[in-house]
């Protein structure tokens, strides 16, 4: 199927930025597969032939406590993602904020990319892959740290403890201050835009309801949702939009 034409609605997107300078972006899964990193929460034929569980069910609290040798078998392999480094998206929000149109990225990823290409105010509800603490001792360990280990479990140099990722698992909750000031930024802003999240992963996705602003702004290529009470839909890779932006 051939894609979309979509040159208006990006003509229309290039006017709000234009005109708002009190913009906020809320994303997902879906801003950084153009960087190369897959949507870990799919199922697919490699997961079922390599793994016993599936993704969801090894992201949970109670599978990383019960078996956590396994646990990080699937993180290394699936989560820990190197080399990646951030596509036309992430550069344009991180350029968005330093011109002052953008007051913070509220994200789902756990992949550090935001921050990668620049952004300062970033909201990751969902953790990140980048920092990883001993569970006894509260010691801080980067991401390779967890990568190289040669442990099954990595190890605190300090304790023995086991380290655990800084990321929310299923059956865990999502940290307060992150949806207080997440939840303060949505319901302030002028123009929300979602990109690359199909705003099925509650509470996450229900943040938006807080979103009481002029234009809200949907740009995923699956339909979500909120499309019906969007103000502008974009069906198009978000890469692929954003590059267009003019500052």
């Amino acid at each position: 199927m051939a894609e979309k034409d979509c040159s208006k609605e990006i003509a229309e997107l290039n006017e709000i930025v234009k005109k708002y300078d009190n913009i906020v972006f809320f994303g997902g899964a879906g801003v950084s597969t153009e960087s190369g990193i897959p949507d870990f929460r799919s199922v697919d034929g490699l997961y079922n032939q390599k793994y016993d569980y599936p993704p969801e069910t090894i992201l949970s609290h109670t599978f990383y406590v019960r078996h956590t040798a396994e646990f990080y078998k699937f993180y290394r392999d699936k989560l820990i993602v190197k080399g990646v480094k951030p596509n036309a998206a992430h550069l344009k929000l991180a350029e968005l904020e330093k011109a002052g149109k953008l007051k913070a990225v509220i994200t789902q990823n756990i992949d550090g990319l935001h921050q990668a290409a620049g952004s300062k105010k970033v909201l990751e509800l969902h953790g990140s892959t980048l920092r990883n603490y001993c569970i006894k001792c509260g010691e801080f360990y980067d991401i390779d740290y967890i990568a190289d280990s040669p442990d099954d479990v990595p190890k605190c140099k300090k304790c023995g403890g086991d380290i655990k990722p800084d990321v929310v698992l299923y059956e865990e909750g999502l940290d307060m201050n992150t949806l207080q000031e997440s939840v303060h930024y949505i319901s302030e802003a002028q123009v929300l835009i979602i990109g690359g999240t199909s705003l099925a992963v509650y509470p996450a996705a229900g943040l938006i309801d807080y979103f009481k602003g002029d234009k809200l702004v949907v740009v995923n290529m699956a339909p979500t949702g909120r499309d019906s009470n969007a103000d502008l839909v974009i069906p198009a890779p978000i890469g692929k939009v954003f590059s267009q932006i003019e500052i």
